[in-house]
């Protein structure tokens, strides 16, 4: 086999026609990579090389075939391949040298590419910011990629003495099997076979992202044993041969074997830097516990996108077949355009549909050479299990203006496990945990409550609970106790359930308003009204936990707008949108993974919280206001006419205060070492330290009340119907229902995190020609200079 082997690298390398194909080869996919701006590196924007792996493919199909056409073709037709028969050599092995030589060919071809990681490598921001580890696991994906169209050039070079004829069959088989299977698999009566596992796209597509699964290892070899028995069996029906050869028969059923057994039995290696392929355990129990088969929809598609929505579909489309890997194939997905070919009427109505399952469509502005153009998109997926579906955000909307694109990018894509596992688990979830919202002291509303009673009841049992009247060994089972903006005071039998719930390891969410103040009140007469301190009879109960809600008001420039009358024109009122400083926003800055790369969070009449240093608890703060805010003692006489002056950051200049904490470990009992209620009419046996739990306490209940219109419907929560900007709000409260009430470790997604990786903008505006000539002209250069040494070398050695 290596006298074969040497014989063909030797003669191929030594041909003008080769040097001629592997340049044309290079030229093109230089083209492709660096001028031709919808697959241009340098307009993608993103320091790594997607666009080699995803392009190289197609070239690979033209290529390859012109590199194994003479294999077997020139051999038969020029006659010598007698004269190789006669020598101690077994058909396998020919066969086995040729398809070896072949492959060490197109790995020559592929060595110049390595100017293009170069290109990246000092083009990132900073300089070397590329993830190499996946270049290489990208390039194995490309390796056994040609090594199978190579295996599929030898068998057509074997059908024909035509090098042309090979050629052409070679070209046509090779196209077939990497998107051929994709077409059939698309055809409506063949769409729930799987046939597009047969295709060669859905293997190479998951190995060039730079992971090594062991199924499509075993899929390249199989084909490529495939393609190379087949071959032997050309050559031996040419020869009039009986074809028989155990061990190669035996290394097939082998490796069918083997396939059967990956398919069940298989493993990953992830080359990239943080592992950002990796399926965390907590997924992988979800996905391989799935009950019934789940479908998701994902209706980011379409052309013309810039690169940073194109990395956040591919982005989706890898996070799914990783879920999808895991989940025995009960997990499917699908990609759509809703509005693709649908007249403007058609396009309407559609939109009115997904809006009514809460997919939103977004405008996005696209620069063209022909200036800016609008294009509409749903960065949303639609996962369905029988009759239930739930909508899936994949673009979050940071509301922090600081916040570049591509860090938003980054946090929607780093954002995708947990968004994904979490709405499977909660729409496949038979067993829910409780969520109870707690009534009889004038809390928020059913109606003001809607949105979020409503999200939450996707994965949780959802209800009221008055604690005056609910047995203890009921309130015992709720997962979660969301006690929402009360307006009456507690009496001490439901203080008391509260706190033996929480000793007995229950969790509790405190949205309390200690201040009375309202916006409603303040658009009366005079536009005037007084902020007053509340009377909840909590204050005690709190401290002994660690927090204390302070009786004041936040003033905090970073704040959403209000509409305001600001005059009368023709007898119609002016309506202005004006900022209003009591109406924080808080821009989350811890990483705790409930508030992690989350959108703003809107709030209403905030008080400041202190945290006290209690032992065998742990403190971690989710929210606090600006650097530019005021505290205000209450009571305090508001007024809307102070909209008319422009607040002074110098007089807002202030250390950021707590709106928002969250405690866990093991908290003492406010009856500690008092008597019960006189009022308690069950036995309940007192704890005076709690098991191991949490509590969050925000200093804000509006955080969880969703807007009302005129009508009387309720709005998203988080959603401002006056200046139509969505807040994290309803995403803050899934979180913390995740991480309150479920034990799983799910909220543990939200900790993955994915570097960014850009290119650098003004060296590129300022060094484009010349990289561009650089990454065309090099690698030509390089296979020309081995050309030349290589004829140099055989001259003198002839020459001899």
């Amino acid at each position: 086999m290596f006298p074969i082997l040497k014989k063909e690298i030797t003669t191929y390398l030594s041909s003008l026609v080769a040097y001629v194909t592997i340049g044309v080869f290079l030229l093109v996919l230089g083209l492709f990579l660096w001028v031709f701006p919808d697959t241009s590196i340098l307009a993608y924007g993103y320091a790594g090389l997607d666009s080699l792996f995803s392009t190289a493919p197609y070239l690979f199909m033209f290529l390859v075939p012109a590199i194994t056409m003479r294999s077997l073709a020139e051999e038969r037709r020029e006659g010598t391949f007698e004269l190789l028969l006669t020598r101690p050599l077994t058909d396998l092995q020919i066969v086995l040298g040729k398809y070896f030589a072949g492959v060490v060919v197109v790995l020559f071809a592929l060595v110049p590419t390595l100017v293009y990681y170069y290109s990246v490598y000092t083009l990132g921001a900073p300089q070397g910011n590329i993830d190499s580890g996946a270049v290489i696991g990208s390039y194995i994906g490309l390796f056994l990629l040609g090594s199978a169209f190579t295996a599929i050039g030898l068998f057509a070079s074997s059908v024909s003495k035509n090098q042309v004829i090979a050629f052409t069959i070679a070209v046509f088989l090779c196209f077939f099997f990497y998107s051929g299977f994709d077409s059939l698999g698309g055809l409506f009566s063949l769409q729930t076979l799987g046939i597009q596992s047969l295709g060669i796209t859905e293997h190479y597509n998951s190995v060039s992202r730079g992971v090594l699964d062991t199924r499509d290892l075993v899929y390249f070899l199989l084909l490529d044993a495939l393609f190379i028995l087949l071959t032997l069996f050309v050559l031996h029906r040419q020869q009039q041969k009986k074809f028989i050869n155990t061990v190669f028969l035996s290394t097939l059923g082998i490796l069918f074997a083997l396939t059967l057994f990956t398919q069940r039995f298989f493993t990953r290696f992830d080359f990239t830097k943080e592992k950002r392929f990796t399926i965390s355990t907590v997924s992988r129990k979800v996905l391989d516990s799935l009950p019934a088969p789940v479908n998701i929809t994902v209706y980011l598609q379409g052309d013309g996108f810039p690169g940073g929505i194109k990395r956040l579909q591919t982005a989706t489309k890898d996070m799914l077949s990783d879920l999808q890997a895991y989940s025995h194939s009960k997990l499917t997905f699908v990609f759509i355009d809703p509005i693709k070919g649908l007249s403007q009427d058609q396009q309407k109505q559609a939109f009115e549909n997904l809006s009514a399952q809460g997919i939103e469509a977004q405008n996005l502005s696209v620069k063209t050479d022909d200036g800016v153009q609008s294009k509409v998109m749903f960065p949303f997926a639609l996962v369905t299990y029988g009759d239930k579906a739930i909508p899936v955000k994949l673009l979050e909307n940071q509301s922090n203006l600081n916040t570049s694109p591509e860090e938003k990018l980054n946090s929607s894509i780093q954002n995708l496990e947990y968004a994904f596992t979490s709405a499977i688990k909660k729409i496949t979830t038979g067993g829910k945990q409780r969520i109870g919202f707690t009534e009889g002291h004038k809390e928020l509303t059913d109606l003001q409550l809607n949105d979020a009673m409503r999200n939450l009841s996707d994965g949780y049992l959802v209800g009221r609970i008055n604690l005056a009247t609910i047995p203890f060994d009921s309130l015992r089972k709720v997962g979660l106790l969301v006690i929402a903006k009360p307006d009456k005071a507690f009496t001490e039998l439901e203080k008391f359930k509260i706190d033996q719930y929480l000793m007995r390891g229950g969790r509790v969410l405190w949205a309390i308003d200690q201040v009375s103040a309202e916006l409603d009140s303040l658009k009366g007469k005079g536009n005037q009204a007084l902020a007053f301190n509340k009377e909840l009879n909590l204050d005690d109960q709190l401290f002994r936990y660690g927090v204390r809600i302070n009786y004041n008001l936040i003033a905090d420039i970073n704040s959403s707008q209000i509409p305001v009358t600001t005059g009368d024109v023709g007898g119609q009122p002016q309506i202005q949108l004006l900022n209003w400083l009591f109406y924080p926003v808080y821009i989350p800055q811890s990483t705790h993974p409930i508030v992690k790369n989350l959108d703003g969070i809107t709030s209403q009449f905030a008080s400041t919280i202190d945290v006290l240093d209690i032992k065998n608890v742990e403190k971690t703060v989710l929210l606090n206001t600006s650097p530019y805010n005021k505290e205000i003692k209450t009571p305090h006489l508001l007024s809307l006419m102070a909209l008319r002056d422009e607040p002074n950051p110098k007089d807002f200049q202030s250390p950021q205060k707590i709106t928002g904490v969250l405690l866990e470990g093991k908290f003492i009992s406010d009856f500690r070492n008092r008597p019960v209620p006189d009022s308690l009419g069950e036995k309940i046996e007192v704890l005076g330290e709690s098991k191991p739990t949490k509590m969050i306490v925000l200093s804000d209940g509006d955080i969880l009340r969703n807007q009302v219109g005129a009508d009387g419907s309720p709005y998203p929560l988080g959603y401002d119907r006056y200046t139509k900007q969505s807040y994290g709000n309803l995403t803050l409260l899934m979180n913390i229902a995740d991480y309150m009430a479920d034990d799983s470790g799910l909220i543990s997604l939200r900790n993955k995190e994915i570097q960014i990786r850009l290119l650098d903008r003004a060296r590129i505006r300022s060094e484009k020609l010349q990289w561009q000539l650089i990454n065309n002209i090099v690698p030509i250069g390089l296979v020309l200079i081995f050309a030349v040494l290589q004829f140099y070398i055989r001259k003198r050695k002839y020459a001899r």
